[in-house]
């Protein structure tokens, strides 16, 4: 097993020079932590670490995880899978091998090193919820065959295995279920439903909204979703997850893109398009056991995350100008 070296741990983050795995390493390190970036660059960006090349506590390793990997730590986040629907469907049999195969790599490694292992897990569990809000206990109602269901099917199978492992071989595993979470060093093209209404409007392009707009999300700051990880990762061994990490403010479609529109002062439309297949209707975290067990709920709210989001998309976008 690998030793921490003067108090200091030495962290694996898969996915790491993605949105979310940049910004945990960021916390990671400004803690002391020495860690090593894994991540094949399929949707990661180099430029979300670039700020940490010759950083004395950082390690790049260009790596696909549905290969295994040799290397020592102490402890593994494991987030490395395409997050959103553009990027995951582009190819679905590597997003399920992704999914699938990187949990077996990394629960081998974290077996062999008798280390603790995070699995990013996802509110896409849950499919589309005839439950609501949904708890850790619904088990969800997802489509195993849509188009949706590389992403949705991995990450379930993900979770099998993670718990598995707990049961057959004692591993100290943490499971943590995010929604929807937004922030700077999103992807400009990814397809989400807040990176598309901030670019299209600062474009003052018409907003593309599917569906009326009366379909919820619930939008959490990507500082307030990074807290989560690392309590979560920090409780005993004995709580394991599953663990709902999401801000339960529910809104529609439609007051996200008039939000955006506000605080752009955009001259963007609103453009209705056709729901895609299997979309869910609602999406809202009861997080009673975030609270309970991690001390944890969302500070930043709807308005002051997407101020500091727009000003991170209007920053790109005037550097190609």
């Amino acid at each position: 097993m690998a030793r921490e070296i003067y108090g200091r741990r030495r962290i694996l983050v898969t996915g790491g020079a993605g949105f979310l795995g940049s910004h945990l390493i960021d916390r990671l390190i400004a803690r002391g932590d020495e860690v090593v970036c894994v991540d094949n660059l399929f949707t990661g960006d180099k430029r979300n670490v670039e700020h940490l090349h010759g950083h004395k506590q950082f390690e790049f390793i260009r790596h696909d995880v549905s290969f295994p990997l040799y290397v020592e730590v102490d402890e593994i986040y494991n987030l490395a899978c395409p997050a959103s629907p553009i990027h995951y469907q582009h190819d679905p049999v590597q997003t399920t091998k992704t999914s699938v195969l990187g949990a077996i790599n990394m629960l081998g490694l974290a077996k062999r090193l008798r280390c603790k292992i995070f699995q990013a897990s996802t509110s896409e569990v849950y499919g589309d919820p005839a439950v609501h809000p949904q708890r850790e206990d619904y088990w969800g109602n997802v489509n195993p065959i849509g188009f949706r269901s590389c992403y949705d099917e991995g990450k379930r199978c993900a979770e099998t295995l993670f718990f598995d492992y707990r049961r057959q071989h004692g591993l100290p595993v943490k499971v943590a279920r995010i929604f929807n979470t937004y922030g700077p060093r999103m992807h400009p093209a990814d397809g989400r439903v807040v990176s598309n209404f901030i670019i299209q409007a600062l474009k003052n392009e018409p907003i593309t909204m599917y569906g009326d707009g009366s379909q919820t999300r619930s939008f959490c700051y990507y500082e307030d979703l990074v807290d989560g990880f690392l309590r979560l990762m920090d409780t005993e061994d004995d709580f394991t997850g599953p663990v709902n990490i999401g801000n339960p403010n529910e809104f529609t479609i439609r007051e996200l893109a008039e939000h955006v529109i506000e605080l752009t002062g955009s001259k963007s439309t609103i453009m209705s398009r056709p729901l895609p297949q299997d979309d869910p209707m609602q999406r809202q975290p009861n997080i009673d056991l975030a609270r309970e067990k991690l001390g944890w709920e969302p500070r930043v709210q709807l308005k002051e995350g997407l101020t500091k989001t727009i000003e991170y998309f209007d920053g790109l976008l005037r550097e190609k100008l």
